[in-house]
């Protein structure tokens, strides 16, 4: 499951980039929860819940069903 992550946060980076942020994948536990750091402009920004939740989770449980939820660290 963790490649499978990996791959469906490798489609989300370039939109992250091209607004000066990045997502590194910390971890994948077994029941299904995703922890994710956001890094640079991402970190910190005001809007960076929203992009958690509405962006790269949405993605994440499109593409990998057994994802229950991303937690940013």
């Amino acid at each position: 499951m963790k490649q499978r992550v990996q791959e469906a946060l490798d489609k989300i980076r370039p939109a992250l980039q091209k607004d000066g942020g990045d997502v590194k994948l910390v971890d994948v536990s077994d029941d299904g929860v995703v922890k994710v750091q956001l890094q640079g402009a991402c970190h910190g920004c005001p809007m960076s819940q929203m992009t958690l939740k509405m962006g790269i989770e949405k993605v994440l449980k499109q593409n990998v069903p057994e994802v229950q939820k991303v937690e940013s660290v």
